[in-house]
């Protein structure tokens, strides 16, 4: 195989620099409300987990975001600083910290239904195009996941 065979593409042409960009420019998108919110992007996913489902332990809102119980634990110790949530122990295993939406924290919910909006106004793309997209990219990283391990999609 010759060098240049050996080559990866130029970046622009690579899926995995798309996707990643795409994800930094819906940031930029939603940033203007989440500043309102008093939220970083990583708080808003926290949030977002427990608006589906309260009450949830630091191991499953961690998997949930594919990341390690070790990285959430500081952005959940902010949360909890700013009043919109409380980390307690839970009482059946005292290993597990179990994470609650405080009042401050449940009434975000209403007011950051506007992020699918500026998502909407930014992308000039109709509700339909972005739900086959989401589609396809979660099908996406699900089938890689399938190959590589590490991570189970959340139910």
């Amino acid at each position: 195989m010759s060098e240049e065979q050996n080559n990866p593409p130029p970046l622009h042409d690579q899926l995995c620099y798309a996707i990643y960009t795409a994800g930094i420019a819906i940031q930029r998108a939603y940033k203007p409300v989440l500043d309102e919110l008093g939220l970083t992007y990583p708080q808003y996913l926290v949030l977002n987990i427990l608006w589906g489902k309260d009450g949830q332990t630091v191991g499953a809102i961690a998997n949930a975001l594919a990341l390690e119980s070790s990285t959430l634990t500081p952005l959940l110790k902010r949360l909890e600083t700013s009043g919109l949530l409380r980390r307690t122990r839970s009482t059946s295993n005292e290993r597990q910290v179990v994470i609650a939406l405080t009042d401050q924290g449940r009434a975000l919910e209403h007011k950051a239904g506007c992020l699918s909006e500026a998502l909407l106004a930014a992308s000039t793309q109709t509700p339909k195009e972005l739900a086959a997209l989401n589609q396809d990219v979660r099908q996406l990283r699900d089938a890689i996941y399938s190959q590589i391990g590490g991570w189970n999609a959340p139910a």
